[in-house]
């Protein structure tokens, strides 16, 4: 299995299209203002040097770096971007699964010699000159081995662990270096004494599954353990979902603008569904009050539609619900969508 992963995939894609900002620290986020409200999309490595990531504020972004070069999110051009990837590692005529914009799963035969790292360097030598992109190639003997393998190759780089090196490799690191396992998660390992991945992976089953569910505490030992049976799934990658979301340059204490706000995302998703030309079935709202707590609601819709003033009714009954009394940060609005339908005949 090989996971191919995108170096800096945002910010690399903005860099080809302006070379002069090469070997500079690259910020993408919100419309590109670091005085604005919003947060890191995307930090090149030159500004990871500074301590910037994914999820920073843009202003917290400025303060750590203010040489960084700040630029608005462009989702065009990455679908775009994106798109060309992906068609290059189809042409490798592979079982090829999409995870989103810039990482994606292939099963590959090793060459001739028996040495998985040739077909690896092929493809990641065939996605820098098909797109002028760099990316990292992770090899395993399942998905998730080669997921991990990725970030040790980073950037230009292939790298493999197998079942045969896994403890080696990892055994000594924290829980949450496991593709699946969150903070979250990692806190209530941690909780039961297992603090490392080879802790993890000896646990008791019956003491996880007692503490952790029936399905999810010996799941979390078999990804202790390095083990993975699931395949490369090449079905072309569906969208679940459109959502869009609005930051306020200044906190709302008024709740009738948080409700013009929903009305006005609810009609940009519905424009979304409706050029995909598939139906909401489910309508979910994001509040985030100031200074930074998130409250999130959803509901099933009573029939699936497009219409954005079917959105808005259902989003602003769940508005409706939240604590009124509170300044607003941020408002969200996301349509689940249903799966698509077999082609008419």
């Amino acid at each position: 299995m090989l996971h191919v992963d995108l170096d800096q995939f945002i910010a690399a894609v903005e860099v080809l299209r302006r070379p002069e900002l090469a070997g500079l620290p690259v910020v993408v986020g919100g419309r590109g203002d670091p005085t604005e409200r919003g947060v890191v999309s995307t930090a090149s490595y030159e500004a990871r040097a500074f301590g910037l990531r994914s999820g920073m504020p843009l202003r917290t972004a400025a303060r750590k770096c203010p040489e960084a070069v700040f630029l608005a999110v462009d989702k065009a051009a990455y679908d775009a971007a994106s798109a060309r990837v992906m068609d290059v590692l189809r042409s490798f005529d592979v079982p090829v699964e999409v995870l989103g914009w810039d990482e994606a799963f292939l099963a590959v035969p090793a060459d001739e010699h028996g040495d998985p790292a040739i077909p690896a360097e092929r493809i990641r030598a065939a996605v820098l000159a098909g797109t002028g992109l760099h990316c990292s190639v992770g090899i395993g003997d399942n998905k998730l081995q080669a997921k991990i393998a990725t970030d040790f190759g980073k950037p230009r780089g292939v790298y493999r662990i197998s079942s045969a090196t896994w403890f080696e490799e990892i055994g000594g690191r924290p829980t949450e270096a496991l593709w699946g396992i969150g903070r979250k998660t990692a806190q209530r390992l941690a909780e039961l004494g297992l603090h490392t991945v080879a802790d993890l992976a000896g646990a008791d089953t019956r003491m996880l599954a007692d503490r952790l569910g029936p399905t999810m505490g010996p799941w979390y030992r078999r990804l202790g353990r390095g083990v993975d049976s699931s395949p490369v799934d090449a079905t072309p990658y569906v969208a679940r979902g459109h959502g869009r979301e609005t930051t306020f340059q200044q906190d709302l204490a008024d709740w009738d603008l948080v409700a013009d706000a929903v009305r006005d995302l609810a009609a940009q998703v519905g424009r979304d569904l409706a050029a995909e030309g598939r139906a909401a079935v489910r309508v979910g709202l994001k509040v985030r009050y100031a200074p930074f707590e998130t409250r999130s609601r959803s509901r099933t819709l009573p029939v699936p539609t497009t219409e954005a003033d079917d959105l808005a009714a259902a989003a602003l009954d769940l508005l409706a619900g939240l604590d009124r009394s509170r300044s607003v940060r941020l408002v969200g609005v996301r349509a689940e969508m249903a799966p698509p339908g077999p082609p008419a005949t």
